[in-house]
This record gives structure tokens, C-alpha cells and sequence, in this order.
């Protein structure tokens, strides 16, 4: 699939600082260090293409998005892959309600999505890769899956051949990336895709390997398997291990994902063996409206398209998702919406100025807190300092002929909110 347009990253002076992200799997925050050097690889989950970027989506891309600028700034190469679910049951079934094609369904909100990262400036993946351009890539890590032992067949009588199951008691580690107990596992399963009570399964937590094909629904022929298309959890591994290569760097995605997806994506790959998948976890929070999780199926949904079509400025949004931080679950109001709008107003006249307090400390400042488990509410915090004391400055005419300002200093704020904030200010 075709990403997005880069923004322009320009540079900066100074020294990026070493990266520390909270580790869902060990609770603990580490350093992240790419294991092949130089490269570091990120991975994280894409969009179901069934409707249109909401602001959670948009926080957890944001999110993950500071991840690749910092290590960035710190010199590295950044492998970026993201996935897209372009055929899976959620994506059918609005199909089949709203009477469209499902393919052109999915080609419009994937359109959609690419236009509303571009407007809020997120680094798109090198490899940005759909389910159906893989399925060859998912269809071996399945048969391989078979060839192991660690898959079996369910017959289904709706069905034109067996449904394939990874059968979880013959994966070391089961458990380890959420850390969560079997109750808490079979507490959401059935509301996050699983099928717990499926009759005949080994273990009510087997996840769906490979699901033969019925009756009007879009299937593949692959050698060696019966017609009919991946479970969702496979799809990430397989694409993981064949576009990104492993071990990941970071694992990424919103705190849903944990469990059931990231446990069984880590489950798929050490099904063939794949002892280290991922180096770190890291997972963003929720965004609520109403006391609720912003969610699809309940529809209560704030869409960065109707916003922008709203007139809202792009960069007031992200200014909302980043005064936030990442891990937090919160609820978007229009009281924060107007408070990042009045911030980007009070930074922008401030960078506007001829002269400033030297931006040096300031540009330290956001690296340090963006270092540290992405703290990017301190960064902005930092910023407001600034502008507060540039504006002060300013309007204090013996300051302004003092010759104790710097006009150099408005630019090299400016160009660092760009690069490291992806505020284009």
C-alpha cells in the first residue's frame, strides 16, 4: 500500500537525549537500544478501514510518532512498519449494512486516514503494508504454524474445510507480554474479537489461526491450506517478521491491543520458535467522550476529518493529543480543544517576534522530557515558559534595545517544535 507524504524534519542544534519507555510486559521503564545498531525498528498496529480517524486513533499514532522523532534526533534510522486490517469481520459486516463493495470500503477510509495523518504531520511507516497484499507472506507463517504442531483443525459445517487453531498450551511464555491472569484473559476475549465459546476448541483462549471460507464472504487459495483468510492476530506477526525483521525495537499500539492482539501476535511468532519478538512493549491510552471509550461501536466518536472540516486547525489538535500524556486514559472535551487552540495562538505570536530569550534551554528542556516516557505535557510546559517570558520581553521596550535578546532564538524554537514535536508552527 502507498503511506503518506514525509513532513520535512529540519535540524537542530544540540544533542537528542537516550529514549525510556514504559515496558507493559515488565512494568519498568528501559532504555530503548536498537539491537541492530544504528536501525531501529518500530512496529506498530494499523487501522481496521471501516470508518474514519477518531482521536484515539490520532493519539495513539501521535504517540508513536514522537517515539520515531526522538530516536531520530538520537541518530538512529528508523525501520517504521504499520499494518492495515483491509478484511476482517467489522470491515464486512459495515459493508454489508451500508451496501458497499467491502474492498471500496476500505480503500476510502484508508484514503481518509492517510489524509488526516498527513494534515497532522506523523512520519509515515517505510513499509505500510495491507492484509490482502500479504496474504502470501500470512498464508506461510500459517502453513509453517501446521507444520509445527502447534496448530489443529476445527471442522465447521458452514464452512468448505476445517478452521485452523494456534493452540496456546504448545507456546512458551503464554502470559508474558500482558502479565494478565486466564480470568482476566477470558474476562474480555469475546469483546475483543475471540471466540472462547467455540465448541471443540482445545482451550477457550486458542486464538483463530486461519478461517475457512463461507458463503459470501472473500477468501484465498493458498497451497497447502483450505480456501479462506486469516484470523487477525497473524497478520502482524507475519508481516512483522517478513517487512521489519525481528527483534522489534518497540511493539506499539493503544492499551486495548495488550490483550488479546499482542499476546498472540508474540504467540504466533514463538509458535515457529521466534524467542525474541520484541524488545519492548509500549501501549497508549485510551481516549474517552462522555465517561466512554471512543469506540466504533458504541459511536461515540470525535473524527480528526470533521474537526478539520470544522476549520480546526490540524496543529491544535496534535496540541490536544500532546497535552496528554500518551499512557493516560482521558476524555476529549471542547474545553481542552479550546485550550490548545489558545496555545498554539499564544506560541505563534511569540514566534513571531523579532527577538527572544535564548531558545537553547527550551530545546533541552522538550528533548529531556520527551526522553523521559515521552512526558510530552512537561515539553509543552516548557514552551509556555518561553513564550511567556518572550511575550513579557517583548512588550518591556528597555528589554527589547537591551540587546540581551536573540534574534536567532524564535527560529530554532520553531524548527525544534517541528522536529521533535511535529508542531509546524
Amino acid at each position: 500500500m502507498i503511506s503518506w507524504p514525509p513532513p520535512f524534519l529540519p535540524a537542530i542544534p544540540g544533542d537528542g537525549a537516550a529514549l525510556r519507555l514504559h515496558d507493559t510486559s515488565t512494568g519498568e521503564q528501559r532504555e530503548v537500544v536498537p539491537a541492530t545498531g544504528d536501525v531501529a525498528r518500530l512496529y506498530v498496529c494499523g487501522i481496521t478501514p471501516y470508518d474514519a480517524t477518531h482521536l484515539g486513533h490520532a493519539a495513539t499514532y501521535v504517540a508513536f510518532d514522537l517515539v520515531n522523532r526522538v530516536l531520530r534526533d538520537n541518530g538512529h534510522e528508523v525501520h517504521y512498519t504499520q499494518n492495515v486490517t483491509d478484511v476482517d469481520d467489522p470491515l464486512l459486516e459495515r459493508a454489508a449494512r451500508d451496501g458497499v463493495d467491502w474492498q471500496d470500503l476500505a480503500v476510502a477510509e484508508a484514503d481518509l486516514f492517510r489524509e488526516d495523518m498527513t494534515a497532522l504531520q506523523v512520519i509515515p511507516p517505510r513499509d505500510y503494508v495491507g492484509v490482502v497484499e500479504a496474504m502470501g507472506t500470512i498464508g506461510e507463517l500459517v502453513r509453517r504454524t501446521v507444520a509445527s504442531g502447534a496448530a489443529y483443525e476445527l471442522e465447521n459445517d458452514d464452512a468448505d474445510g476445517p478452521d485452523l487453531y494456534l493452540d496456546v498450551a504448545k507456546v512458551p511464555g503464554f502470559g508474558d507480554v500482558s502479565g494478565w491472569t486466564r480470568e482476566q484473559m477470558l474476562e474480555v476475549y469475546a469483546d475483543r474479537g475471540g471466540d472462547p465459546d467455540r465448541v471443540g476448541k482445545r482451550d477457550a483462549l486458542d486464538p483463530l489461526l486461519w478461517r475457512a471460507a463461507r458463503d459470501g464472504e472473500p477468501s484465498w487459495e493458498l497451497d497447502g491450506l483450505p480456501a479462506g483468510r486469516p484470523g487477525w492476530h497473524v497478520e502482524c506477526a507475519a508481516i512483522a517478521l517478513d517487512r521489519t525483521g525481528v527483534p522489534l525495537d518497540v511493539n506499539g499500539g493503544g492499551s486495548d491491543l495488550v490483550f488479546p492482539h499482542h499476546e498472540m501476535t508474540v504467540a504466533h511468532a514463538r509458535a515457529l520458535g521466534v524467542d525474541d519478538y520484541a524488545r519492548l512493549q509500549a501501549h497508549a491510552g485510551m481516549v474517552g467522550l462522555d465517561g466512554h471509550k471512543m469506540s466504533k461501536s458504541r459511536g461515540n466518536l470525535v473524527l480528526v476529518s470533521a474537526l478539520r472540516r470544522d476549520g480546526v486547525d490540524p496543529m491544535a489538535i496534535r496540541l490536544e493529543l500532546l497535552a496528554q500524556h500518551y499512557r493516560k486514559d482521558w476524555d476529549h472535551t471542547p474545553e481542552l480543544l479550546a485550550q490548545a487552540q489558545a496555545r498554539l495562538e499564544q506560541w505563534r505570536e511569540a514566534l513571531s517576534v523579532n527577538a527572544a530569550p535564548s531558545a537553547d534551554a527550551t530545546v533541552t528542556a522538550i528533548r529531556e522530557a520527551l526522553a523521559d516516557d515521552l512526558d510530552a505535557p512537561a515539553a509543552l510546559r516548557a514552551v509556555d515558559a518561553w513564550a511567556e517570558q518572550t511575550l513579557a520581553a517583548n512588550r518591556d521596550e528597555s528589554a527589547v534595545g537591551s540587546g540581551d535578546l536573540d534574534p536567532a532564538a524564535p527560529g530554532v524554537l520553531a524548527r525544534a517544535l517541528d522536529a521533535l514535536l511535529g508542531l509546524r508552527i
